[in-house]
């Protein structure tokens, strides 16, 4: 799996677009050019149409504008296909409204790239990426296909890598940073 210090991969997915724009049936390109100097959130899910996944997904979409005000795009990937992404986010009622892409690794070129495929379920694990402007990695963490995520764990994470300051356990935007 890759690690904090190496380059994210190239990739370039078909996705089904944030928004209603995403309720269209018109697909949208999303690569590692696509939000070039932006930090990037990168987060892979096992399958559509599952239990935990959604409540995930929801909830970093709910964050999608907290995440946007750190100058930080956040991409869902799933092995599914763009039209099963499609049908899902129709189908599901507290999918409709969400404003992230969802990308669709279908050939699970970016999830074996990336070394977070389960070589048991074939699907990817819930691995999450923070990807600085430099297309280097700063945080990545995963969890077992059967445990959801905290997204506001995560944008606290993104707060202490942009202040660039050493923060202590529990650290959270406007607190006082470490001094050496």
């Amino acid at each position: 799996m890759l690690t904090i210090g190496d380059k994210f991969p190239a990739f370039d997915l078909t996705s089904v677009a944030g928004g209603a724009a995403g309720l269209t049936g018109e697909f949208v390109q999303i690569s590692d050019k696509t939000d070039e100097g932006k930090w990037k959130l990168v987060f892979f899910w096992p399958k559509d149409f599952t239990f935990v996944c959604p409540t995930e997904i929801v909830a970093f979409g709910k964050m999608a504008g907290e995440f946007k005000d750190r100058d930080t795009v956040v991409y869902g990937v799933s092995i599914d296909s763009e039209f099963v992404h499609l049908n899902w986010r129709l189908h599901h009622e507290d999918l409709k409204h969400l404003q992230i892409p969802m990308l669709a690794d279908i050939k699970r070129e970016l999830s074996d790239a990336c070394g977070v495929l389960s070589s048991d379920a074939g699907v990817a694990y819930r691995a999450t990426f923070l990807v600085d402007p430099d297309n280097i990695i700063r945080h990545v963490s995963v969890n077992d296909l059967s445990v959801g995520r905290n997204p506001q764990e995560i944008l606290r994470i993104l707060d202490a890598l942009q202040s660039d300051e050493l923060c202590p356990c529990n650290w959270k935007q406007g607190e006082a940073f470490l001094k050496v």
